[in-house]
């Protein structure tokens, strides 16, 4: 591949990151949740929502391993990959047709299959991350696509909160206010679909199919039957791939910390009394300002190590939960949110980044669904942790200073990764496959 083909396809592959992203940022995080609570599902919403959103991540993380070992074996990363992105494209669109209260169940399973798409598509997206990179620039890769899907979906964001807070008086100046809100959210949840759709094609026109790699015994072999095999092989294997497996459990660890502040920040300030247009205002602050940075952390690990540059994000993170029992205005949120989005996506970009690093590249796919299914029960431990505390003790600023305990456990373990060791045995596992027309 020649040197502008490769750039090319690197910054396709990241424009995945920004396509995504809205999905991310506007379905999950803000105007879905709102929108289901305000006019969907106003009796027990909260509940219905809890439910909706665990089943959404559960099914992704028990499917990816399985179908990341499918289509390595298969050779087709990118034909997975696009089936995952029409299928949460396709439920993010039909969203607007979610208009009444009878409408909750058909609500709840569109998130759901638009939950599994997204998580399904980034299996095959951050398997192809080692193939499209070469191993002494991985890192600033990874990081710039967190750069880019921290704009995208930042700037999704800000044009949903302006059609919904804007886009009344502009465009529907005789419909009662009210309703006009309404449409508007529901134009906001469709446009998502549009962004995503769009945003998508640079990767399926510029990332070529990696080879296609397999063992000589699986060689005729029928493809559920392999990807089942392989799944339960890397599972009993997994003491062979040693700083692989260490690293996947680290990184569970602190993920956990990481998700608990992510998806409670809002409620936190909240309970603490902030005004909702400080929160809003927060999150916008976080997703912009988190793009600089992640790609600035992509460069700190070429100086520092990609192990230590972990190392000084889940420092920063510890400080940010002990500053937080503190807080008590809401110019300390900002701050904090300004202190989270320094870290977040140089964190995540180099964690992702190191797993390729210590994975075979033809198991790629199948190993990024373990990281996967990490991924997903990030937003499971750390938040019951967090709530069981704040129920007992009634007192939310033991439970954010109780997320320390995630920092730490994380450093402790990232520390027991060899990165030499655990390449070398990658290494040697590729050495065993054989390419594949």
């Amino acid at each position: 591949m020649t040197d502008k083909l490769k750039a090319k396809a690197i910054r396709a592959w990241t424009m995945y990151d920004w396509a995504n992203s809205a999905f991310a940022t506007t379905i999950m995080a803000s105007i879905l949740p709102n929108y289901f609570t305000m006019y969907i599902a106003t009796d027990a919403a909260l509940t219905l929502w809890g439910y909706t959103v665990a089943i959404g991540s559960l099914i992704a993380a028990v499917i990816s391993p399985v179908l990341g070992a499918i289509a390595d074996f298969r050779g087709s990363k990118k034909t997975f990959m696009a089936f995952f992105v029409a299928l949460g494209v396709i439920s993010t669109a039909l969203m607007y047709l979610v208009d009444t209260p009878d409408d909750w169940l058909l609500c709840s399973v569109l998130y759901i299959l638009g939950t599994i798409g997204f998580a399904g598509s980034l299996v095959f997206y951050d398997a192809l991350l080692p193939h499209v990179a070469d191993d002494d620039e991985i890192d600033e890769v990874s990081s710039r696509g967190y750069a880019m899907g921290y704009i995208g979906g930042g700037l999704m964001l800000l044009i949903n909160v302006a059609m919904i807070f804007v886009g009344p008086g502009i465009f529907f100046p005789n419909m009662d206010g009210e309703e006009a809100i309404k449409l508007m959210m529901r134009l906001s949840l469709a446009s998502v679909a549009v962004w995503w759709a769009v945003f998508s094609i640079p990767i399926f026109r510029h990332v070529k199919e990696p080879v296609r790699k397999i063992e000589k015994s699986e060689a005729g072999m029928n493809v559920l039957t392999v990807g089942f095999k392989r799944f339960f092989k890397a599972l009993k294997d997994i003491s062979k791939f040693r700083d692989l497996f260490l690293f996947l459990l680290a990184f569970f660890v602190y993920a956990n910390g990481i998700g608990t502040i992510i998806t409670m920040a809002v409620a936190f300030g909240s309970d603490l009394g902030f005004g909702s247009t400080i929160l809003i205002g927060t999150l916008l602050l976080v997703q912009f300002v988190a793009a600089p940075f992640a790609i600035l952390f992509g460069k700190i690990s070429k100086k520092l190590g990609v192990k230590k540059s972990i190392y000084l994000s889940l420092v920063i993170y510890t400080f940010i939960s002990i500053i937080g029992y503190f807080m008590s205005k809401e110019w300390h949120f900002i701050l904090l949110g300004f202190g989270v989005a320094t870290v977040q996506g140089g964190g995540q970009a180099l964690s992702r980044s190191l797993m390729g690093t210590l994975l075979p590249k033809s198991k790629s796919a199948e190993f990024y669904g373990f990281f996967s299914v990490s991924e997903k029960f990030n937003t499971v431990i750390g938040p019951i942790l967090f709530s069981v505390i704040n129920q007992v003790t009634g007192n939310s600023r033991l439970a954010i200073i109780s997320l320390v305990i995630f920092f730490i456990g994380g450093i402790l373990l990232l520390s027991k990764v060899d990165i030499e060791r655990g390449v070398a045995v990658a290494k040697n596992e590729d050495a065993k496959m054989v390419a594949v027309e």
